[in-house]
């Protein structure tokens, strides 16, 4: 063993670029060289891949990963060739003689990965293939798709335990950055991962800020933080509906920024061609629904905002996981409104789930409606739902840099829910908030809800005012929304104590300064010196140019990480090059005289 761990140490090195392992990487590698099976919770830029790549590669036989996207097979082969490494895939994409090619290179033993989709291992005659050829171990990436209550549950998954059955001696490494404790249960027994060892990392993911609001026009708010923060960067914008995202993408790029849609029901074409451009392409924002982004290895995605709710904590980890990768400064911003939260729930109502599944997910819901609403640290929250502690608040969210005010909102909430009992608990949030305010409305009028004694008792506050309130206590389970399509509020069991007056209510008060942020407008990171700008983008413009020669994603060739250490260090040798993260030794060969002649051009 100890001979196995010195030669995956020289391939994390000498192929990889890095000097040390990170979170459990050297326990699970350790693990699988002994023939044993690992279930790892790694947060998103955590280092899983290299879990079961180094194995694979000290292994005899072929590493089996197992990939529920076309997209993710691509680019993890793309930059593995690039290390040198042995590696093909096999799907839908490739014509009937390519994947001949691949078959006969895994009989021949060429290969030190292969990456397939669950579909296609599943099939009889696949199985059959990799029965007869020497395979090191399985790799089960985005396992969380094993799970019925989650959100990118693939029904395939639920079979892969045949992998146990049918390969026993064969080591099997399960892998997810997003999975509560219910889900990890579930991985577990449904993949007969039960005697495996479990690896389970941190998923505080500090250099991301999360921000989340419910204040104002949600596109209006979007442009502020836009202009704000990533004058020029990269980012992902989430929207609910396809609708949403066409919207939004043409609206952004009437604004000047570079923005594309991406949703289910755009052509296959269309949709590759916007992933590659994101890809590829430097200040490209991607508008999309959740049908994108699992498995996008992107690492220099600086901010990932949303324009409506996700499904769950779950879902909302996942998803602004996606932001810094490389570990450097992101932002993870949202908006919501009462809108998503009527939507939300009533989509739920409606489905044709069992009612045990309505339940979860409605606790779900709950939950991250907890989180939004909430005037502490929203990383404890986050990570104490996944079952971790923060000792301390982290001093990197919206409610650390700028506490929230909170105000004793009993009688507003009092006069709110009186409102909607008195007016039948069949009229929307608007109406409801006119009567407060005593509009002169002919609706309001032809219902006689001028003569009720609630009409005009909350002229002392504006009408974004009481629909921050109404929008607080439908958050808070106060106030229901129906599910026949009229979105008319109506009040639950939990609302009498308020209106009884027997229970306190403290809310949000709106901000009326924006958080602190970081100036953004440079095309240059803060911690470059400035008598090193110059030659950070000419390192940046060359990792370009090679990439394009290529036909590669600028981040294949070299991390923003590693074009910082080398605009920093400078080194003139290419010996030197050994010491500057990222850098291994095919790519040091390959592309370090490049680099150099750059840095020369600026001594």
């Amino acid at each position: 063993m100890q001979d196995k761990m010195a030669k995956a140490s020289q391939i994390l090195e000498q192929v990889f670029g890095y000097t040390r392992f990170r979170h459990h990487q050297y326990e699970v590698i350790e693990t699988l060289l002994s023939g044993a099976d690992a279930l790892v919770l790694m947060p998103t830029g955590g280092g899983k891949s290299l879990c079961y790549q180094i194995p694979a590669l000290v292994l005899d036989g072929v590493g089996v990963v197992i990939s529920p996207l076309i997209a993710l097979m691509q680019d993890q082969v793309s930059a593995l060739h690039q290390l040198g490494v042995r590696a093909a895939f096999l799907n839908s994409s490739q014509t009937p003689q390519q994947q001949d090619e691949v078959r006969a290179a895994l009989r021949a033993g060429q290969l030190d990965l292969l990456y397939i989709s669950p579909e296609r291992l599943m099939m009889e005659s696949m199985l059959h293939l990799l029965s007869q050829v020497d395979v090191a171990l399985f790799a089960i990436d985005e396992a969380h798709c094993v799970s019925q209550w989650g959100h990118d549950f693939r029904k395939e998954y639920k079979q892969l335990s045949i992998l146990h059955q049918k390969f026993t001696d064969v080591p099997r490494l399960a892998v997810t950055a997003t999975a509560d404790q219910r889900t990890a249960k579930e991985i577990i027994s449904e993949l007969s991962l039960e005697t495996a060892r479990r690896f389970i990392s941190s998923f505080d993911r500090s250099n991301i800020r999360y921000t989340i609001s419910d204040e104002g026009a949600g596109r209006d708010r979007l442009w502020e933080f836009l202009a704000r923060e990533h004058a020029q960067d990269s980012g992902i914008v989430y929207c609910l509906s396809r609708k949403k995202v066409e919207e939004t993408a043409a609206w952004l790029t009437a604004k000047g920024r570079l923005a594309l849609a991406y949703h289910a029901g755009l052509a296959p074409s269309m949709r590759q061609d916007h992933q590659a451009r994101f890809l590829r392409e430097e200040n490209v924002i991607m508008v999309a629904t959740i049908a994108f982004g699992m498995g996008v290895d992107k690492p220099d995605v600086r901010f990932v905002a949303h324009l409506n709710l996700p499904k769950s904590v779950e879902s909302y980890t996942q998803e602004t996981g996606r932001a810094g990768r490389d570990g450097l400064a992101s932002n993870a911003w949202m908006h919501y409104g009462i809108s998503d939260v009527v939507m939300q729930r009533k989509w739920l109502e409606l489905s044709d789930a069992g009612e045990l599944h309505k339940q979860v997910q409605g606790q779900k819901l709950e939950r991250l409606l907890d989180l939004c609403e909430m005037t502490a640290c929203r990383r404890q929250a986050l990570l104490g739902y996944f079952g971790e502690v923060l000792d301390q608040p982290c001093g990197n969210c919206d409610n650390c840099l700028n506490p929230p005010d909170t105000w004793d909102a009993a009688h507003e909430a009092q006069l709110v829910l009186s409102a909607i009992y008195r007016t039948g608990q069949r009229f929307g949030a608007i109406y409801v908030c006119d009567v407060l305010l005593g509009k002169d409305d002919e609706r309001i009028i032809s219902n006689g809800h001028d003569q009720l004694q609630v009409f005009g008792m909350g002229k002392e506050l504006s009408m974004v005012q009481w629909r921050a309130i109404v929008r607080q206590l439908t958050a808070r389970g106060f106030i229901a929304v129906d599910a026949e399509g009229f979105n008319g509020l109506c009040l639950t069991a939990a609302a009498r104590p308020i209106l009884r007056g027997e229970q306190p209510v403290h809310l949000r008060k709106l901000s009326k300064k924006l958080t602190k942020t970081r100036a953004a407008k440079s095309k240059v990171p803060m911690d470059i010196a400035p008598d090193d700008e110059a030659l950070w983008l000419a390192l940046k413009a060359k990792r370009l140019e090679l990439a394009k020669a290529q036909g590669l994603p600028p981040f294949v060739i070299f991390h923003d990480a590693t074009l910082r250490q080398l605009a920093s260090v400078k080194p003139s040798q290419l010996e030197q090059l050994d010491e500057i993260s990222g850098i291994g030794a095919k790519k040091r060969t390959r592309y370090g005289p490049a680099f150099l002649e750059v840095i020369a051009s600026f001594a």
